[in-house]
């Protein structure tokens, strides 16, 4: 079979539970296209998509700006690695920091390394920097966060799916509860040897849990008041999605270390990065941490091109707005239906609980009918649907998917 012969949905999918190792469960369609807010299947059917990618497609499938600038790009100069420089990244590297305000930034490629990346700068700049003696540093984590899932990242995840069978795990983490401002203010008092606070403004993959009001302000002054670095995961919260640039930015909060990823790309190439002032970054030197492809020429002309896709087109503003009146319409639903219980979220990163048990395969089953319907979304933890659309979305595509939603929910009602 040639790689360009067209193929049945069935046929795609036979072939890639038969050669593909099975570590994802998808929702059973089959994309081959993609222009904004849409998708469509090989058989040419339409959706909404209101996952995005888990959040890397903020600017919409196929920006024109962004594709061109990746071909453009792959066509002069893809790839030189750090050996050289090349004519791309300091314009990159200076466009960003700008950007989100800080003085540098280590590119890398997917959000797994950049928050690796994060982690060994904390704990280098704990060293090196706050005193603490080598391999006694700790960085506090989250429960029930997402970061990633390499060895490291799941040495401090209490999700058995991500971590059974995978050990022995890497010390080092003190793990407590989310949005317990006590919890982390007695971690700090009782161990002088915290370097670093890891925490996703809003926990995405755990369903969408957005933190009590002051609990990231007044984490980063905790943080302060110790020496310790407090770094913020917004990989799927940042580049606009929760209605500001950033997720910590509702509460004026500025990271000493930030790790971005996903849209920093629109999601049309790996791309992630940490960012960080000097007086932290400066703790890296040459040799001590490095990727081939982090820093590409394609890489940074993506990025230039998704971060001015995001500025020029206001996607944070849209985001609040429609995200208010998502969840708007939504309460209005749930005052009424036995099947859909709360909606949460910021800006366009949303959550609806379906009235029933995590094992239970009610929400699969409601987003095998969104399918049906023209609207792609997926759950979370069993009984959480997460609703995230392309920031380019209109008011006029936002009601058109209430719509979608509510008449498949009530598909559900008993």
């Amino acid at each position: 079979m040639a790689v360009l012969d067209r193929i049945t949905s069935q046929e795609a999918m036979d072939l890639e539970n038969k050669y593909g190792a099975h570590n994802y469960h998808p929702l059973p369609v089959v994309l081959n296209r993609g222009e904004g807010v849409f998708v469509w299947d090989v058989e040419g059917k339409k959706y909404y998509d209101f996952l995005s990618a888990y959040s890397a497609v903020n600017q919409g499938h196929c920006h024109p700006k962004i594709v061109n600038a990746m071909t453009s790009q792959a066509q002069t100069l893809s790839l030189t690695s750090r050996a050289f420089y090349n004519d791309v990244l300091g314009k990159y590297e200076k466009f960003a920091t700008e950007f989100f305000g800080f003085d540098k930034l280590l590119p890398m490629n997917t959000g797994a390394e950049a928050v690796e990346t994060a982690l060994k700068l904390c704990r280098r700049w704990a060293y090196e920097v706050k005193g603490i003696d080598e391999n006694d540093a700790e960085i506090i984590v989250c429960k029930d966060n997402f970061h990633g899932r390499t060895t490291t990242i799941i040495s401090f995840s209490n999700d058995p799916v991500a971590c059974k069978n995978f050990g022995p795990f890497t010390k080092g983490f003190t793990k407590i509860e989310y949005d317990n401002l006590l919890a982390l203010e007695e971690a700090l008092k009782s161990n002088p040897n915290i370097a670093g606070f890891l925490v996703e403004p809003i926990q995405g993959e755990a369903g969408v849990y957005v933190p009590s009001e002051g609990y990231l302000s007044k984490a980063k002054a905790l943080c302060e008041a110790h020496n310790v670095l407090f770094i913020a995961d917004e990989v799927q919260t940042g580049i606009a999605r929760t209605g500001q640039l950033l997720a910590v930015n509702h509460e004026n909060v500025t990271p000493d270390i930030l790790i971005l990823g996903k849209a920093l790309s629109g999601g049309a190439y790996p791309v992630s990065a940490v960012l960080a002032n000097d007086s932290i970054m400066d703790v890296i030197t040459p040799g001590s941490h490095g990727s081939t492809f982090g820093g590409n020429p394609i890489a940074a002309a993506v990025a230039i091109a998704a971060l001015e896709v995001v500025q020029d087109e206001n996607l944070a503003e849209n985001a609040e707005n429609l995200g208010q009146l998502f969840r708007s319409e939504i309460n209005k639903f749930i005052e009424t239906s036995n099947i859909a219980t709360l909606v949460r979220g910021k800006g366009l990163l949303n959550a609806i609980l379906i009235n029933d048990d995590e094992e239970s395969d009610t929400a699969w089953n409601i987003c095998m009918a969104l399918r049906d319907n023209g609207l792609l979304a997926k759950p979370t933890h069993g009984n959480i649907i997460r609703f995230a659309p392309p920031l380019v979305m209109t008011k006029e595509q936002l009601l058109d998917c209430v719509g979608i939603i509510t008449k498949t929910l009530k598909q559900f009602e008993s």
